[in-house]
């Protein structure tokens, strides 16, 4: 596991936390709300690198606009590097070592942007607990209409970077999620994505300082998943 350097301070009289990075919109505003948790101080990002692409597993997202996100919010970002293919067992064990490193340097719990699945809930609580961690989900129960709606309302922005074709329409990927894309959505879709129909990077929001100078670049179909690509962008933000 790797770190990238921050200029954050801890406060050693709350519990340590890090927060499970996906790069998403989900993740940024789970951070806005453990944030404001007066016993939990965030002194981390935790991410997984798919080491074959150097992009974030599953959202498809550049390491070096992860990188970005971390210096923005003045948090280092862990890194745990996975191949592809990765078994469930391999998966486990390169997590279960990353959780190992942090509860030993003071961690005590991991924070998640999950919303509803309880399973997956679970399955987090169970993992971390083996290592003497809690999970804990600032954004769980909330209404994803109302939580898709708040988000945007509350200034986040972001583009969809990975879609599954089975959930939602090919025509969604790469677009802003904003009120436009809330209208555009099938009824059967969720608005935030929970059960893996998109996913986004976030490039403004709270506590991105100063947002991610990004463009949009090409869509492609892999593994059965339309990704496309989001690059940097030395153009300045209006």
């Amino acid at each position: 596991m790797s770190a990238s350097p921050s200029g954050d301070r801890v406060n050693p009289n709350r519990r340590q936390a890090w927060l499970a990075w996906s790069s998403g919109k989900d993740s940024l505003w789970a951070l806005h709300r453990a944030r404001r948790f007066s016993d939990l101080e965030v002194s981390g990002l935790l991410t997984t690198i798919t080491e074959s692409y150097g992009r974030v597993t599953m959202h498809g997202v550049r390491e070096s606009l992860v990188n970005a996100q971390a210096a923005a919010l003045d948090l280092p970002l862990y890194t745990v590097r996975i191949p592809t293919p990765c078994s469930e067992s391999e998966y486990e064990s390169l997590m279960g070592g990353a959780m190992s490193e942090a509860a030993k340097a003071g961690v005590t719990s991991v924070i998640f942007g999950d919303i509803f699945l309880e399973d997956l809930r679970a399955h987090r609580a169970r993992q971390l607990a083996r290592v003497g961690m809690d999970a804990v989900f600032p954004l769980w129960g909330i209404d994803t209409t109302t939580l898709a709606q708040t988000m945007i309302d509350q200034g986040v922005r972001a583009y969809v970077t990975c879609l599954d074709p089975q959930k939602a329409p090919r025509a969604l990927a790469g677009r802003s999620f904003d009120a436009e894309f809330l209208e555009r959505l099938p009824e059967e879709v969720d608005p935030c994505g929970e059960n893996g129909e998109f996913h986004t990077f976030v490039w403004k929001g709270p506590g991105l300082t100063p947002p991610i100078s990004v463009e949009v670049g090409e869509t492609v179909e892999r593994g059965g998943f339309v990704f496309t690509d989001i690059r940097a962008c030395t153009a300045r933000l209006a």
